[in-house]
């Protein structure tokens, strides 16, 4: 058996793993990459594996980072089975075909720049239409249940507890007299998140593919995270300003309504009491049509819900319903939501505010220092949402520049994904029979490397972090057996790179500048020296620029 590492190998995104086993091919998630703009080029680069080459594909869940490729990979002429849970299957119907949408859209906005320079129109990575089509081939499983995918193979789905349907896949392969037991984690769920059942802890594994996101960080407990959401909420809204949150359109959204709807269990000071009822007065607006139908899929699949939440449910109390919540469906509602006089909340996609509606709510709320723009997700590298949070004071958005004068926030407690002491409990879960070796995968490397070395110093199981497109052989010690040609893209990888890092150096100098600029002891000689410095850079930009 061998496995060879094509995405969120050293990266958190792009999911895609190719496994050889048994006579057969076949893939274990087919996500797009997230991000930086050289991580999404790989996104039209050409699949490392002949596609038709493959016999079928396990979906852990419904995240675009782990979906996101299945209509590239169908356009390419895939046609045979795609297991994953039914609660998988039912958001996939709606976010595929939503990616699909995205994807013409920005390239129209691409290809209009290039038609007035003269350049050909270039066609999306795929459309809506072509997303909806690959849905033909899903096959929805439930939990716990064995399926035969062939004689040799068999596959169980666990619920991870990261969204609705998320999956950890136990394969077992039958290779001459020999099983081996492999274990995907998909993405690990965080143990108190809202909604969700906690992650199944697998008790045998002969391997472990592991993801990593959080693998160097602990998440705050969740009630310190919903008194710290209530604070935040209440000193804006009293303050006369709103509060924008961008969010995964699907599963956080859904779990905040829930905190919302909860929270006011939690205390009974007057103080709470005040600020709870600061909350309740407030308008909260879902703006997101996918946020909207993936409420109706929690709504559909409630059975998959932990117990506190189906026992509320059970009492008439739907924790996705409650005063003050409305939804917005089209183009025209979302932009009136601007034009509002009144504090308010609104809720939307997408999460790391790279594309979507959310634009448009930070545009006309990040200038002003009465809002909040708090963040309760994942922010990738690269993404304006990264930049927001990690202190920037201008940001562009539709190439117009806004200054951040709002309050920026982050209550990560909210993330779906394990934090470090989640990651190694998991590892201790291996009660029969620990797994021989760990493959770390679905991280930042620096974070990996911090979990690696812990993992080993606690349990005494190797790690290996793979490199894009190594291929390993599962032996007793898993050997390195081959590695995929460098990616067509590389190159371009490296130059955007280089870019980057230009940009960073770049805004590490104009603050310097700022800097002295602002001190007021500078002398006139001073000032003269800065300003021949900035415009001696300014013509070596030019000139290379004019080549």
């Amino acid at each position: 058996m061998k496995i060879t590492f094509l995405g969120a190998a050293k990266t958190v995104t792009g999911s895609n793993f190719l496994v050889e086993a048994a006579g057969k091919k076949f893939l274990v998630d087919c996500g797009m990459y997230q991000g930086s703009a050289e991580e999404e080029f790989e996104n039209e680069a050409p699949f490392a594996f002949d596609v038709q080459d493959i016999d079928f594909m396990l979906l852990t869940h419904a995240h675009i980072d782990h979906s996101g490729r299945i209509p590239k990979l169908y356009n390419e002429g895939y046609r045979h089975p795609i297991y994953a849970h039914k609660a998988t299957c039912d958001l996939c119907s709606l976010m595929l075909p939503d990616s699909g949408h995205i994807q013409e859209m920005e390239i129209d906005w691409k290809n209009r720049k290039r038609i007035r320079k003269g350049e050909k129109a270039l066609p999306p990575l795929y459309t809506a239409e072509e997303a909806a089509r690959s849905l033909e081939l899903f096959i929805p499983v439930q939990y716990n249940e064995i399926v035969e995918v062939s004689p040799e193979i068999h596959v169980r789905f666990n619920d991870a507890g990261h969204m609705l349907g998320s999956s950890i896949i136990e394969l077992w392969v039958n290779e001459g007299d020999k099983v081996i037991k492999t274990v995907f984690t998909g993405d690990i769920g965080n143990n108190d998140l809202p909604l969700l059942s906690e992650p199944t802890m697998i008790e045998s594994a002969d391997y472990l593919v592991m993801e990593s996101t959080y693998a160097n960080r602990l998440h705050m407990r969740n009630d310190d995270k919903a008194e710290i959401f209530l604070q935040i909420v209440s000193e804006t809204i009293e303050g006369g300003g709103n509060v924008v949150i961008p969010s995964f359109a699907v599963g956080r959204t859904q779990e905040i309504l829930y905190e919302l709807d909860k929270i006011k269990e939690t205390k009974d000071d007057p103080d709470f009491v005040k600020k709870y009822r600061t909350l309740m007065k407030t308008p909260v607006y879902v703006d997101s049509p996918l946020a909207i139908s993936a409420t109706e899929v929690f709504r559909d699949n409630m059975e998959l819900f932990d117990d506190k939440t189906k026992k509320r449910i059970s009492q008439g109390d739907n924790p996705l319903e409650f005063p003050g919540l409305q939804f917005t469906m089209t183009a025209e509602e979302s932009k009136a939501l601007n034009e509002i006089d009144m504090p308010s909340i609104i809720i939307s996609a997408s999460g790391m505010c790279d594309v979507g509606r959310i634009k448009h709510h930070l545009k006309h709320n990040l200038w002003n220092p009465k809002n909040t723009i708090l963040f309760v997700g994942y922010q990738a590298p690269g993404t304006l949402g990264y930049n927001i949070v990690n202190g920037a004071k201008k940001v562009k958005i539709f190439g117009e520049e806004i200054a951040v004068e709002a309050r920026i926030e982050y209550i990560e407690g909210y993330s779906g994904h394990a934090d470090q002491e989640g990651l190694i409990n998991f590892v201790y879960s291996f009660r029969d029979q620990k797994p021989s070796h760990i493959f770390l995968v679905h991280g930042e490397e620096d974070a990996q490397e911090v979990l690696a070395q812990k993992i080993e110093d606690e349990t005494e199981i190797p790690v290996t972090i793979p490199n894009f497109g190594e291929k390993y052989e599962l032996e007793d010690v898993p050997k390195m057996v081959g590695k995929v040609a460098v990616k067509p893209t590389s190159t371009r990888r490296e130059i955007m790179n280089i870019l980057n890092k230009l940009q960073s150096e770049m805004a590490d100098m104009r603050e310097a500048v700022n800097d002295d600029l602002e001190n007021k002891n500078l002398k006139d000689e001073d000032m003269f020296r800065i300003k021949e410095k900035v415009k001696d850079l300014e013509k070596q930009i030019i000139r290379i620029i004019e080549g």
